[in-house]
């Protein structure tokens, strides 16, 4: 996973420094010259942007509108680089050839890191067994603590005027699936808010916002002592039955983090491909001659 985000971040930086070294390099004369054929659009001093480096620039589906405004702010951004690498070069010594050579590297990384992309998606398996699962769960307890308490539960946020609110808590509380169909066709017509009763877990600050309860200043006391909780405030009436909750701290249920976890187990597989196909192209390039190191 660490080598994975330190990748991503070498490649976002290399991006920006791509952009800034190209600009940098627009500054030598030979390259600076006007060509009858092409159209400028700004200057900067003796450096110029061309109508055709805008081309593709622009997203075909915009309107009109949002392609001239995003047209205007590169030009503007454009002119401010000039300006600032202008100043830069008049203040401090820059080295071309090292900015060169890192533009050329940041590329490379560039055009390697979309090559893996495309060989990953070539060929990741993304199917993720639940014994897969359970095993990294069981073998990565440490990892799966509990920042906030989280629920499983019911929770309905109704307006006063709403029809039958006397009839909500009978609903809640009932077993029969004629009564659970009634609660939420009721939830869909008069709720504000609504969480019904399911295997998900939800963190439970989550569940209560815009609620009374949601200020309520020791709320693992009031986990376990509120099976059932009513309350109320100018315009809305609040239902919350708690059916288990785990507090913070401890372990998470592994149904709360299992998606979390099959995304872990999808990184390491793509981690696992990029190392894979950096050795097979290194091991064929070896094995075809293709390079040689120099003594010096």
């Amino acid at each position: 996973m660490n080598r994975l985000r330190e990748f991503i971040f070498v490649v976002s930086i290399g991006f920006v420094m791509i952009l800034s070294g190209c600009d940098l390099i627009r500054m030598k004369k030979e390259e600076q010259v006007t060509t009858p054929s092409r159209k400028a659009v700004a200057r900067v001093n003796d450096k110029y942007l061309y109508q055709d480096e805008l081309v593709g620039f622009v997203d075909q589906n915009s309107t009109a509108e949002d392609s001239a405004a995003r047209v205007t702010a590169y030009i503007n951004s454009w002119i401010r680089k000039q300006l600032l690498i202008e100043e830069a070069m008049k203040r401090i010594n820059i080295n071309e050839a090292e900015v060169e050579r890192k533009v050329l590297d940041y590329r490379y990384s560039l055009i390697g890191y979309e090559y893996q992309n495309f060989y990953i998606q070539q060929h990741l398996n993304d199917s993720i067994s639940e014994k897969d699962i359970d095993d990294y769960y069981k073998g990565h307890f440490d990892n799966f603590i509990l920042k906030q308490n989280i629920v499983r539960g019911t929770y309905i946020k109704v307006p006063k005027t709403a029809p039958r609110t006397a009839k909500v808590k009978d609903m809640i509380f009932s077993k029969k699936e004629k009564d659970q169909n009634e609660l939420k066709s009721y939830c869909l017509s008069f709720s504000v808010a609504y969480h019904l009763s399911d295997s998900a877990w939800i963190a439970f600050d989550k569940l209560v916002v815009n609620s009374p309860m949601a200020e309520i200043p020791n709320k693992i006391q009031f986990l376990k002592t509120n099976p059932f909780y009513e309350t109320s405030d100018l315009d809305f009436l609040y239902f919350l039955k708690i059916d288990d909750y785990k507090i913070s701290d401890n372990v998470s249920p592994l149904e709360f983090v299992k998606e979390d976890i099959r995304n872990i187990l999808l990184n390491k597989r793509k981690v696992e491909l990029a190392r894979t196909l950096e050795d097979e192209v290194y091991e064929n390039a070896v094995k075809q001659k293709n390079f040689e190191i120099f003594n010096r």
